[in-house]
């Protein structure tokens, strides 16, 4: 990692912090720090599960705990366990609650306000447009990436979001039974693989690798969700199945698409991918794609 980039990063923190107000106990001039203050904005008027809340914001459950049992005592929340499992408590606002999160939003405004208003016209476009990258980045870093069975739930989540968008957006619709699906097994070691991306615990992508015994691999069923679009996670995750291929020792790694997938075929053609004869028989494409991929370290 560059040091550099490195000190870059730390000085925008710093100057984030001081800006926002975050190194205050009385966030926006409230009674309640940063933490507090953010637990009433996520939980909203529909409420929130407390595990929810902790992916949400990365805190621990010791942490996210106290600062619950504050606003509780302040009478701005409830934590109720749900009947049908014990396990699960759910965060709601009282009337105080919806009161507070009205006032924060109000003093969020005004903050806002404050950061733009020394600023002339163009210098508040160039902020405002770079807070929105810096945004999406800091989104897209805290994706994750893990190899999940293709039976797991997020897995089911993220193939049937799939099929439904294909069936919109196909000039013919989309039927699984007419496609050359690959089976459970065809994505399961040490025939396949199958990838689920998530953002804040929730599956937002998912990207299939078949392995067959010589022969080239095959990328299947990558779809992200649309909120997740413009993080990147297309080129992250041809990166990951191919630096996967090459570890199980793929020289060749292919795909097909549909001519309605626009920007999937321009992704293809920019991470290096070339178009080649169609090499099987499905119904719904019309591009086939392939690649030569380099040897993984070790391999050989």
């Amino acid at each position: 990692m560059d040091p550099a980039q490195i000190e870059q990063v730390r000085r925008f923190n710093r100057t984030v912090t001081e800006r926002v107000g975050a190194l205050h106990d009385r966030y926006l001039g409230r009674e309640r720090p940063i933490g507090a203050a953010r637990l009433l904005w996520e939980t909203g008027d529909g409420g929130r599960d407390v595990r929810e809340l902790r992916e949400r914001l990365g805190l621990d459950s010791g942490y996210v705990s106290r600062l619950l049992r504050s606003l509780e005592n302040d009478g701005l929340v409830t934590v109720e366990q749900q009947q049908r499992d014990r396990r699960v408590r759910t965060v709601r606002l009282t009337g105080a609650g919806r009161a507070e999160r009205a006032a924060l939003d109000c003093g969020s405004d005004e903050l806002a306000g404050s950061l733009l208003e020394p600023l002339n016209p163009s210098q508040r476009a160039r902020l405002v447009d770079a807070m929105a990258e810096v945004e999406r980045l800091l989104t897209a870093s805290t994706v994750t990436m893990e190899t999940v069975d293709p039976g797991h739930p997020d897995a089911e989540y993220c193939l049937r979001s799939y099929f439904t968008e294909l069936q919109e957006r196909f000039d013919s619709g989309f039927d699984p039974a007419l496609s050359l699906l690959p089976d459970a097994g065809e994505l399961r070691l040490p025939r396949g693989l199958f990838v689920v991306a998530r953002l804040h615990g929730e599956p937002v992508g998912c990207a299939g690798l078949k392995l067959p015994s010589g022969a080239p691999a095959e990328i299947k069923r990558m779809w992200i969700a649309p909120r997740a679009r413009r993080l990147g996670l297309g080129r992250r995750f041809l990166s990951e199945l191919e630096a996967r291929a090459a570890e199980k020792g793929a020289r060749v790694l292919r795909l097909d698409t549909n001519k309605t997938l626009d920007a999937a075929i321009a992704l293809y053609h920019s991470a290096g991918f070339q178009e080649v004869p169609a090499f099987n028989d499905e119904p719904y494409a019309h591009h086939w794609f392939e690649k030569r991929i380099a040897p993984a370290h070790g391999t050989g």
